[in-house]
Order: C-alpha cells, then sequence, then structure tokens
C-alpha cells in the first residue's frame, strides 16, 4: 500500500477530526478572499468616486497679485503682473511620468465681457474635457457649438435668456445653446463658450487662463503629479485639490489595513486549530504508528504520511473557500462602497485568477505550517513505546 493511499484512507477513517481541521482553514481563507475582494472594489470605488468628483489639481500662471476675496466675496486684487500659459506648453503636461493616471486636461480662457449693459465673467472650455471635469453638469438645451454659448443658471436668469435666444457678446451675437442646472458653484454665474471663440473674442489666439486636469491618483501620490507638472511648466503654479484626494485615500488605507489585521488574527486561530487537531490525531495513532515503524516504515514516511492528509485538507479547503469568500465580499460590497455598487464592480470581482491562487496557496501554507510540528512528532515516536500501548 502506498503512501498516498494511507493517507486517503486515514482522512476517511477520521472524518471529524478532517472536518475539524478542514473547518479552520476554510473560515480563516473564505475570510481573507472576502476581505481582499471588499479591498479590491472599495478602492475600485474609491477611484470612481474620484473621477466623478472632477478636477482635482489646478495649473495657473504665475503672477504677483494679491487676490482680496473671503467666504465668496471677492473684492478685486492688485495685479502686478498677469501672465498667460501657452496653448502649445501644455502638450509637455502629457510626457511627464505618471501621464496615464491623466483622465482629463481643461485649458480655461477667462475674460469679462459686456452682455446687455452688464460685465459677466465668459469661460472658453474645451467641453470634451468638461465631460470628465464637471460630471455633475445637467443642461438644459444643448451644449455650444460655433457662435453658441452656454449660460449658468444665475447668469441667465440674470441676463433673462432662454435656449434659441441672440444674446451679444462684447457686440457679438451668439446664440444660447442651453442652460446650466444650478450646481451651487461658481458655474452658476458664468457664461460658457467653446476655447476657440473665447481667445478669438478676448484677442487670446494660443493662450490659457488656467489649467484643470482631473488625476486618478491609484498608484502614484498626488504631490509627484504636482511636482512633475511644475518642472514641466516652470511659469505656471500648480496646486492639488488636497483635501479631496488625501481625504479618500486615507480612508481606503485605514479599510485596508484593517482588512490585513483582522486576516493575519484569523490566519493565526485557524493555524492553532489544525495544530491541536492534526496533535490530537497522531496521539491517537501512535500504536499504528509503531506498527508502521516496527514493519519498516521509516521516519520520513510517516511524516509524509501526515503532511499528504494536511495538503489533502487544506487544497479541498482552499477551493471551497475560494466562491464562499467572492460571493460573501459581493454580499457585503453595498455597506462598503458609495453610489450603484454595480456599476463599480472589480473587473476581476467574478473570476480572479489571482485570488484563486491566493486562495489555495494560502490554505497550503496554513495547514502545512500548522501540521509540520505535529508530523515531525509522530515520525519521532519510539516504536517500542508506541507498541507497547497496544
Amino acid at each position: 500500500m502506498n503512501l498516498n493511499r494511507i493517507a486517503l484512507l486515514n482522512i476517511r477513517r477520521r472524518k471529524v477530526k478532517a472536518a475539524f481541521a478542514f473547518s479552520g482553514i476554510f473560515i480563516a481563507v473564505a475570510t481573507v478572499i472576502t476581505l481582499l475582494g471588499l479591498s479590491g472594489t472599495a478602492g475600485h470605488n474609491m477611484l470612481h468616486q474620484l473621477e466623478r468628483y472632477g478636477a482635482n489639481i489646478v495649473i495657473l500662471p504665475k503672477s504677483e497679485s494679491l487676490p482680496l476675496s473671503y467666504g465668496g466675496i471677492s473684492l478685486g486684487g492688485i495685479s502686478f503682473e498677469l501672465n498667460e500659459l501657452s496653448e502649445e506648453d501644455l502638450q509637455r503636461v502629457h510626457e511627464i511620468p505618471f501621464n496615464q493616471n491623466i483622465a482629463a486636461l481643461g485649458p480655461v480662457v477667462l475674460g469679462v465681457a459686456k452682455v446687455m449693459g452688464n460685465q459677466v465673467l465668459v469661460a472658453g472650455v474645451d467641453f470634451q474635457s468638461m465631460r470628465v471635469l464637471r460630471p455633475w453638469w445637467e443642461i438644459t438645451g444643448g451644449l455650444p457649438g460655433n457662435g453658441q454659448i452656454l449660460a449658468g443658471s444665475d447668469a441667465s436668469e440674470l441676463l433673462g435668456i432662454e435656449p434659441g435666444e441672440l444674446v451679444s457678446v462684447n457686440g457679438k451675437q451668439f446664440e444660447v445653446s442651453g442652460t446650466l442646472n444650478r450646481s451651487g458653484s461658481q458655474d452658476d454665474h458664468i457664461l460658457f463658450t467653446s476655447l476657440g471663440t473665447a481667445q478669438e473674442l478676448f484677442n487670446k489666439e494660443g493662450q490659457v487662463s488656467m489649467v484643470e486636469v482631473a488625476a486618478l491618483c491609484h498608484g502614484c501620490p498626488i504631490e509627484d503629479m504636482v511636482i512633475y507638472i511644475s518642472e514641466a511648466l516652470p511659469d505656471a503654479r500648480v496646486m492639488a485639490i488636497q483635501q479631496v484626494v488625501m481625504g479618500r485615500m486615507e480612508a481606503l488605507d485605514h479599510f485596508q489595513r484593517f482588512a490585513y489585521g483582522v486576516s493575519v488574527l484569523i490566519i493565526l486561530v485557524a493555524g492553532l486549530m489544525v495544530l491541536v487537531t492534526m496533535m490530537g490525531s497522531v496521539r491517537e495513532r501512535s500504536s499504528e504508528i509503531g506498527i508502521f515503524r516496527a514493519i519498516g516504515y521509516r521516519q520520513g514516511h510517516v511524516m509524509r504520511i501526515i503532511l499528504l492528509e494536511v495538503t489533502v485538507i487544506s487544497l479541498v479547503a482552499g477551493l471551497a473557500a475560494y466562491p464562499v469568500g467572492l460571493l460573501a465580499s459581493r454580499q457585503l460590497m453595498p455597506l462598503f462602497t458609495l453610489g450603484q455598487a454595480e456599476h463599480v464592480l472589480h473587473p476581476g470581482h467574478l473570476f480572479d485568477p489571482l485570488l484563486l491562487a491566493v486562495s489555495l496557496g494560502l490554505a497550503l501554507v496554513v495547514g502545512l505550517c500548522a501540521g509540520y510540528y505535529p508530523a515531525r512528532t509522530a515520525a519521532r515516536l519510539d516504536p517500542n513505546q508506541a507498541l507497547r500501548s497496544l
């Protein structure tokens, strides 16, 4: 009878102890898979929410001006020198390290125009980039094309303009393509038009007043992105909206540290369960092990039998824990994500080969580490003493 068959028969004869060891490894591995799945999904959800938030880096031209504003009330400023950014220079931003993390780069041209006897701020923007930078925009009407403008909610009320009407901006006729629904931001007070139209209107061809950047912060610190952009644009002042980015990333880090701490604790408890179970099994089988040694089995053979038993139990537990852990993480996911959780599923949430490998590997490591001492103890049993117990 070979050693593999002996190990399998021992598992069949001692089903209760095998089930106890299986339960310890299964619960530990399933919990770890659940926490890893939740951690990955929470991180994916966090990035999704950051994308929805819009810009998190602002690029401004360097100037010697002191802004005089407080609590949203602006009293003007003292501007000694005001530079504009070159539209051509912005191409260098796409060449910095981590440029793949730039989700959108939105140049903006600002100017004050006279509209129906009022001084109104007009912004020229790239409306394709604004879909990422302003995902919360709700428009009555449509986005403007050539010769058209989009009015903020307060601006449209003050000027009394509606979609389809013509309005004079600095003496040039524009059609109102739509109006923004109230957002509670500064966008409510602005008239928007295309970047090229604004540059022509304010004689700023090839220049931009500021740039908004939506950067995905997974895999790179936002501070590094700011440094690289500053190096690429030495005449610009680059600022990160750190409160948003840091707050969300710290919350994710706290959850991941909690998940790793709980996983280590559960693995230790599972290892202890397997150790106690296998030690009890070795004591019950001391006479059997003595017979094995008496008929010629060496210490290595006895040790191999015990470790084969642990390996089989661990592999079965790892295979069973993988789908259960994934299912549990899917059921618990709404508690750890924002918005519609189904829309922010981690790409590997339905089937992740890496998680399957982690499940099997972790089960084997826990089982073999916990089973090594009982196997060594069994191999060192004195056959004479074991046979006397018969």
